[in-house]
């Protein structure tokens, strides 16, 4: 299983399973298919919709391992 960190960018948290939509829409992040999706990191984009990081990612970690 992959670990999404808040480095990592939207399109790539999309690319390791897009099932994953609804839980970045929670978190304001609904840009999937704008440019920023590719280029802003998890923690950029929670910087600029007002959300914590720490707590997306790690929603978004235990979700995938759910899965696995």
């Amino acid at each position: 299983m992959t670990t999404i960190t808040k480095d990592m960018s939207i399109g790539e948290v999309m690319n390791i399973d897009r099932t994953t939509a609804p839980i970045l829409m929670e978190y304001g992040m609904h840009c999937f298919g704008c440019p920023f999706s590719q280029m802003e990191s998890l923690e950029m984009g929670c910087a600029a919709h007002g959300q914590d990081v720490d707590e997306l990612v790690g929603k978004l970690n235990d979700y995938l391992a759910q899965k696995a």
